[in-house]
């Protein structure tokens, strides 16, 4: 108990310290709970070796990062398709807000780039990660669920005619129209 005064107290006085500018040192930017759980996220993460993730504001920035997803089987094989992730400072009390910046013809994900996956909104629970979330996002693309749809017409093409979904699947990813919609390439 006496301990845990000492390291409250220690606290204390580096904290006088660094808002009264003492110790000559630079001074550092407290991390919130959501930054120092994040980072522990990042480090332990364990991606298939298809997932990559970037930081395009720098490594400074952990809050606000890309994930690059290139299936390597399925409907989606090949192509790659890369996901924005916007981390609240109450994570992991609030799940990441993800955004697919590439434009695909999916069921689970509109054309605006929002995703439907369970586990980014009622089914989201502290104990889940990031590690989590990007395998969440990589099973949509292994196996698309047309029960629970944002993009209702890639949905009801993959339950009454799965061929005619993979050609449109794959003339979205080489750069073409499905129906009167553009899709960039993405393969």
């Amino acid at each position: 108990m006496i301990g845990l005064f000492k390291v409250k107290e220690k606290q204390r006085e580096q904290a006088q310290n660094a808002s009264r500018g003492g110790g000559g040192g630079a001074s550092v930017k407290k991390q919130s709970a959501g930054e120092l759980r994040l980072h522990k996220d990042i480090s332990e993460l364990n991606l298939p070796s298809s997932c990559t993730i970037s930081f395009p504001n720098g490594k400074d920035d952990l809050m606000n990062f890309e994930v690059s997803i290139k299936p390597d089987d399925g409907y989606y094989h090949n192509g790659t398709f890369v996901f924005t992730f916007q981390v609240s400072p109450v994570y992991p009390h609030e799940a990441p807000k993800v955004k697919c910046k590439t434009k695909v013809y999916h069921p689970n994900i509109d054309l605006e780039g929002n995703v439907c996956l369970n586990i980014l909104r009622e089914d989201w629970k502290p104990v889940l990660n990031i590690n989590t979330v990007i395998y969440g996002l990589f099973h949509l693309f292994t196996e698309p669920n047309s029960e629970d749809p944002l993009n209702h017409d890639a949905a009801q093409v993959l339950r009454d005619n799965p061929k005619l979904f993979e050609t449109n699947v794959r003339r979205a990813m080489t750069g073409g129209y499905v129906g009167q919609t553009f899709f960039p390439r993405c393969i």
